[in-house]
């Protein structure tokens, strides 16, 4: 019986605690189906001891009430022929075979019970394996996405770490800055090429003032030499 006890208590212990400490939980269910068949088959093996004790016990008894039943027919042959000196011991080897009969009568019935005592855990084990199989899926699932939840956690708390979205605050304002320094750069080059084209703009236009102005005064020269 006590391979019984120890099977129920592997079904009884805490499943979600074994969960909690072991590194890997399904390797742990697989362990823990694969040790409650061992001992499903060792428990087996005892039934079917305790099975074949109850028919040699009863094989036994039919043996002896065979006896009894052959000893009893002697002592009437044995009176019949009015020889009650074999009656006599004919009867007193019935009545020996009687109290056997009665002795492994008793313990027939009660390794009888015995067996179907022992043939009902078997089949309630039976039982409590296949519903652990069915079990072990749902809880391996359970495990799984309970990883997969504690590891988003612990992914999301760092993220919301300030100390991470400072980091990325200062680079954006380093990124603003260079972004502002290029502006500035670009807007300087810019002004710079401007000026030389007005510059250059400006002092075309005073050539041309010049050579008119130089126009301008050869033609009076020209005008007062003409004149008598």
């Amino acid at each position: 019986m006590g391979i019984f006890k120890r099977i129920a208590d592997i079904f009884k212990s805490n499943v979600n605690d074994m969960i909690d400490r072991a590194e890997d939980p399904q390797k742990m269910l697989d362990q823990m189906v694969h040790d409650m068949e061992s001992n499903y088959r060792d428990a087996k093996v005892q039934v079917a001891k305790a099975i074949a004790d109850e028919k040699k016990l009863l094989v036994q008894l039919e043996q002896n009430k065979k006896q009894v039943s052959e000893w009893e027919k002697k002592a009437i042959i044995a009176v019949e022929q009015n020889r009650d000196d074999l009656a006599k011991e004919a009867l007193k080897r019935k009545n020996s075979y009687a109290e056997l009969a009665n002795g492994f009568e008793t313990q027939w019935q009660e390794q009888k019970k015995v067996s179907e005592q022992l043939k009902g855990n078997l089949r309630g084990l039976e039982n409590k394996i296949d519903e652990a199989k069915r079990k072990k899926n749902l809880l391996v699932a359970r495990a799984k996405r309970a990883e997969a939840q504690k590891t988003i956690h612990k992914a999301m708390s760092k993220m919301s770490d300030t100390g991470a979205f400072a980091t990325f605050a200062r680079m954006e304002d380093k990124v603003l800055a260079i972004e502002s320094e290029t502006s500035a750069a670009l807007e300087l080059d810019t002004d710079s090429l401007d000026d030389q084209f007005k510059a250059l703009e400006a002092g075309s236009g005073v050539d041309d003032e010049l050579a008119a102005l130089k126009k301008q005064i050869a033609e009076k020269s020209e005008s007062s030499q003409d004149t008598p």
